[in-house]
């Protein structure tokens, strides 16, 4: 049986065991998905905080804290909540009554079906799609996801298509930058453009934002991206 995917996913993978690890790795992005790697948990709590995925895989046997406080950590700091399937090895009914406490979205004790595991991820990033909400305010800036609107002090500013995908990303990603693989992806998500693209993009973007703002919103972080900065000004 073949799964029918949606839509490139960006999982992030926190799981001690290599082996399995490896695995998961390779089946995901046999799909054409994107994956990120984490052994233990502070590093995997330092990716969810820096990167907006659609599903974290979250093991709750790690070798430096447990998965439960993983979970807890991910949803109290993380900019954007991202869903969390928990797997693991415990199958009692109290483990999954503490991992559904904790926060997870979903549960699936190992061994597992790959196939049912992309499924599942499919499933939870649909459903963050749907209750996603539709309006992202920061300070004195607002978009409108599904009109494709923005606003400085409540005056709308006009955007190409491409200038405001990128300024939704860069929201999104706030207050951490977005880097420059993130927003190409996000952006050109089929087919990576030209080279110098992205940067002509960002300066046309800065252009219709300066002139209503009255100060610079996109800043260059060296070596990482870009990053949206004075956001509550006046």
């Amino acid at each position: 049986m073949e799964c029918t995917l949606r839509k490139t996913l960006k999982i992030l993978l926190i799981e001690d065991n290599l082996a399995l690890a490896g695995q998961l790795v390779s089946f995901l992005e046999g799909l054409g998905w994107q994956v990120d790697y984490a052994a233990e948990g502070k590093l995997g709590l330092q990716l969810a905080n820096q990167y907006a995925f659609d599903v974290v895989l979250l093991d709750l046997n790690l070798p430096d804290t447990d998965g439960l406080q993983i979970c807890q950590a991910i949803l109290a700091s993380a900019n954007i909540k991202p869903p969390i399937l928990m797997l693991t090895a415990r199958d009692a009914y109290q483990d999954k009554a503490s991992g559904f406490a904790a926060g997870a979205d979903d549960y699936l004790t190992k061994p597992f079906d790959l196939r049912e595991l992309a499924l599942r991820c499919e499933a939870l990033a649909r459903r963050r799609e749907l209750f996603q909400q539709q309006s992202l305010e920061i300070g004195q800036l607002k978009i409108c996801r599904r009109q494709r609107q923005v606003w400085w002090q409540g005056q709308p500013i006009a955007l190409t298509a491409t200038g405001f995908a990128i300024l939704q990303k860069l929201m999104e990603n706030h207050p951490y930058p977005s880097s420059r693989r993130e927003l190409i992806e996000h952006v050109w998500p089929e087919e990576e453009p030209e080279s110098n693209v992205l940067k002509a993009h960002i300066y046309t973007l800065r252009k219709s934002l300066e002139p209503a703002v009255g100060h610079p919103l996109i800043h260059t972080i060296s070596t990482i991206g870009y990053q949206l900065q004075g956001l509550t000004d006046a």
